[in-house]
Protein backbone atom coordinates (compact mmCIF):
# COMPACT_ATOMS: atom_id res chain seq x y z
CA UNK A 1 0.00 0.00 0.00
CA UNK A 2 1.43 3.71 -1.12
CA UNK A 3 1.70 6.33 1.94
CA UNK A 4 0.70 9.76 0.94
CA UNK A 5 2.77 12.44 2.29
CA UNK A 6 1.33 15.79 3.24
CA UNK A 7 3.13 19.01 1.48
CA UNK A 8 1.23 21.88 2.91
CA UNK A 9 1.36 21.81 6.18
CA UNK A 10 0.14 25.06 7.73
CA UNK A 11 0.14 25.97 10.92
CA UNK A 12 -3.26 25.38 13.33
CA UNK A 13 -5.39 28.75 13.86
CA UNK A 14 -5.91 28.26 17.52
CA UNK A 15 -6.71 31.50 18.90
CA UNK A 16 -7.68 35.38 17.75
CA UNK A 17 -3.72 36.69 17.72
CA UNK A 18 -2.83 33.87 15.41
CA UNK A 19 -5.85 34.54 12.82
CA UNK A 20 -4.80 38.27 12.76
CA UNK A 21 -1.15 37.37 12.43
CA UNK A 22 -2.03 35.34 9.40
CA UNK A 23 -4.50 38.40 7.92
CA UNK A 24 -1.73 40.54 8.02
CA UNK A 25 0.74 38.16 6.69
CA UNK A 26 -1.25 37.28 3.86
CA UNK A 27 -2.58 41.37 2.93
CA UNK A 28 0.71 43.34 3.27
CA UNK A 29 3.21 40.84 1.26
CA UNK A 30 6.20 42.18 -0.03
CA UNK A 31 4.69 41.33 -3.41
CA UNK A 32 1.93 43.94 -2.77
CA UNK A 33 4.08 46.53 -2.02
CA UNK A 34 6.86 46.18 -5.21
CA UNK A 35 3.30 46.47 -7.47
CA UNK A 36 2.18 49.17 -5.52
CA UNK A 37 5.75 51.02 -5.88
CA UNK A 38 6.05 50.18 -9.76
CA UNK A 39 2.31 51.29 -9.94
CA UNK A 40 3.09 54.49 -8.43
CA UNK A 41 6.63 55.65 -10.20
CA UNK A 42 4.79 55.02 -13.15
CA UNK A 43 2.36 57.65 -11.95
CA UNK A 44 4.78 60.60 -11.32
CA UNK A 45 7.14 59.76 -13.88
CA UNK A 46 6.24 62.93 -16.50
CA UNK A 47 8.12 61.92 -19.52
CA UNK A 48 6.92 58.43 -20.28
CA UNK A 49 3.33 58.52 -20.58
CA UNK A 50 0.69 55.80 -22.39
CA UNK A 51 -1.92 57.30 -23.73
CA UNK A 52 -2.66 59.51 -26.54
CA UNK A 53 -4.97 62.86 -26.66
CA UNK A 54 -6.78 61.11 -29.55
CA UNK A 55 -7.68 63.49 -32.09
CA UNK A 56 -4.55 65.78 -31.81
CA UNK A 57 -2.16 63.09 -31.41
CA UNK A 58 -1.97 60.37 -33.80
CA UNK A 59 -0.47 56.58 -32.51
CA UNK A 60 2.29 55.53 -34.63
CA UNK A 61 1.85 51.97 -36.40
CA UNK A 62 4.44 49.26 -37.53
CA UNK A 63 5.45 49.32 -41.40
CA UNK A 64 3.98 45.88 -41.16
CA UNK A 65 0.97 46.87 -40.33
CA UNK A 66 -2.19 46.21 -42.67
CA UNK A 67 -4.48 49.35 -43.11
CA UNK A 68 -6.19 50.55 -45.74
CA UNK A 69 -4.89 50.34 -49.16
CA UNK A 70 -2.56 52.31 -51.23
CA UNK A 71 -2.40 52.23 -54.74
CA UNK A 72 1.43 53.18 -55.94
CA UNK A 73 2.74 55.08 -58.57
CA UNK A 74 5.92 55.26 -60.27
CA UNK A 75 8.44 58.01 -59.16
CA UNK A 76 9.57 58.78 -62.58
CA UNK A 77 6.57 59.03 -65.01
CA UNK A 78 3.53 59.27 -62.58
CA UNK A 79 1.97 56.82 -63.79
CA UNK A 80 0.14 53.74 -62.04
CA UNK A 81 2.08 51.02 -61.01
CA UNK A 82 -0.87 48.77 -61.68
CA UNK A 83 -0.47 46.74 -65.18
CA UNK A 84 -4.22 45.18 -64.90
CA UNK A 85 -3.04 41.24 -64.52
CA UNK A 86 -6.00 40.85 -61.62
CA UNK A 87 -4.23 38.75 -59.33
CA UNK A 88 -5.11 40.64 -56.79
CA UNK A 89 -8.68 40.53 -57.27
CA UNK A 90 -8.19 36.63 -58.11
CA UNK A 91 -6.93 35.70 -54.81
CA UNK A 92 -8.93 38.08 -52.74
CA UNK A 93 -10.65 35.67 -50.42
CA UNK A 94 -13.49 38.55 -49.75
CA UNK A 95 -14.19 39.32 -52.94
CA UNK A 96 -13.73 43.39 -51.99
CA UNK A 97 -11.29 43.88 -55.53
CA UNK A 98 -13.44 45.05 -58.41
CA UNK A 99 -10.89 45.59 -61.58
CA UNK A 100 -12.24 46.96 -65.05
CA UNK A 101 -9.06 46.74 -67.74
CA UNK A 102 -9.43 48.07 -71.49
CA UNK A 103 -7.20 48.45 -74.91
CA UNK A 104 -6.02 52.15 -75.34
CA UNK A 105 -5.01 53.05 -78.88
CA UNK A 106 -1.50 51.71 -78.71
CA UNK A 107 -3.18 48.29 -77.90
CA UNK A 108 -1.82 48.63 -73.91
CA UNK A 109 -3.99 46.96 -71.08
CA UNK A 110 -4.82 50.11 -69.28
CA UNK A 111 -7.10 50.07 -65.87
CA UNK A 112 -10.30 51.60 -66.22
CA UNK A 113 -11.41 51.12 -62.65
CA UNK A 114 -10.15 49.75 -59.54
CA UNK A 115 -12.03 49.76 -56.40
CA UNK A 116 -11.83 47.84 -53.05
CA UNK A 117 -14.92 47.53 -50.96
CA UNK A 118 -13.76 48.25 -47.38
CA UNK A 119 -16.74 46.76 -45.76
CA UNK A 120 -16.02 43.45 -47.02
CA UNK A 121 -11.51 43.70 -46.48
CA UNK A 122 -10.62 41.31 -44.10
CA UNK A 123 -7.44 42.85 -44.52
CA UNK A 124 -5.42 39.82 -45.06
CA UNK A 125 -2.79 41.58 -46.88
CA UNK A 126 -2.76 38.64 -50.18
CA UNK A 127 -3.68 41.52 -52.41
CA UNK A 128 -0.58 42.96 -51.64
CA UNK A 129 1.80 39.63 -51.45
CA UNK A 130 1.03 38.81 -54.97
CA UNK A 131 1.34 41.70 -56.34
CA UNK A 132 4.14 41.62 -59.32
CA UNK A 133 4.29 45.73 -59.43
CA UNK A 134 4.29 46.31 -55.93
CA UNK A 135 1.31 48.50 -57.22
CA UNK A 136 -0.99 47.77 -54.05
CA UNK A 137 0.37 48.06 -50.69
CA UNK A 138 -0.98 48.17 -47.06
CA UNK A 139 -0.75 51.66 -45.19
CA UNK A 140 -0.73 53.33 -41.66
CA UNK A 141 -4.50 54.23 -42.04
CA UNK A 142 -6.40 53.24 -39.03
CA UNK A 143 -9.37 55.43 -38.46
CA UNK A 144 -11.95 53.79 -40.58
CA UNK A 145 -14.87 55.81 -38.35
CA UNK A 146 -17.91 57.91 -39.80
CA UNK A 147 -19.09 61.01 -38.59
CA UNK A 148 -21.63 60.84 -40.67
CA UNK A 149 -25.03 59.21 -38.92
CA UNK A 150 -26.32 57.99 -42.51
CA UNK A 151 -23.20 55.78 -43.30
CA UNK A 152 -24.42 53.45 -40.88
CA UNK A 153 -27.53 51.46 -40.77
CA UNK A 154 -29.21 49.20 -38.45
CA UNK A 155 -28.93 45.61 -38.29
CA UNK A 156 -32.59 44.79 -38.97
CA UNK A 157 -31.99 47.56 -42.00
CA UNK A 158 -29.03 45.03 -43.52
CA UNK A 159 -30.95 41.93 -43.71
CA UNK A 160 -32.91 41.54 -46.87
CA UNK A 161 -36.20 39.13 -46.62
CA UNK A 162 -34.79 37.57 -50.19
CA UNK A 163 -31.34 37.45 -51.55
CA UNK A 164 -32.31 38.38 -54.77
CA UNK A 165 -33.53 42.24 -53.32
CA UNK A 166 -29.77 41.90 -52.36
CA UNK A 167 -27.72 44.94 -53.24
CA UNK A 168 -23.61 45.61 -52.77
CA UNK A 169 -22.67 49.09 -50.70
CA UNK A 170 -21.30 50.88 -53.99
CA UNK A 171 -18.42 51.48 -52.07
CA UNK A 172 -16.48 53.35 -48.78
CA UNK A 173 -17.33 56.99 -48.79
CA UNK A 174 -20.52 56.68 -51.17
CA UNK A 175 -23.93 57.23 -49.73
CA UNK A 176 -26.34 54.46 -50.46
CA UNK A 177 -29.71 55.26 -52.53
CA UNK A 178 -31.93 55.58 -49.91
CA UNK A 179 -29.95 56.72 -47.00
CA UNK A 180 -32.50 59.63 -46.20
CA UNK A 181 -34.86 57.07 -45.53
CA UNK A 182 -32.51 54.83 -43.12
CA UNK A 183 -31.99 57.60 -41.01
CA UNK A 184 -33.88 57.15 -37.50
CA UNK A 185 -34.95 59.80 -34.95
CA UNK A 186 -32.85 59.40 -32.18
CA UNK A 187 -34.76 59.62 -28.57
CA UNK A 188 -34.91 63.03 -27.99
CA UNK A 189 -36.32 63.80 -31.25
CA UNK A 190 -39.95 62.83 -29.99
CA UNK A 191 -39.63 64.96 -26.98
CA UNK A 192 -42.50 67.78 -27.40
CA UNK A 193 -41.20 71.05 -26.76
CA UNK A 194 -43.85 73.47 -24.70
Amino acid sequence: MMAYIEVDKRDEIRTNSDRFKRFLKRTFSLELFIGLGHTFYQMIKKNNTHTFLYPLEKMEVDRRYRGVHNLMRMLESGSDRCIGCGLCAKICVSNCIDMDTYLDESERKVVGNYSINLGRCVYCGLCADVCPEIAIVHGGEYELASEQRAYYAFRDDLLTKSVREQSEFEGYGSLPKDADERVKLTPTAYIEVE
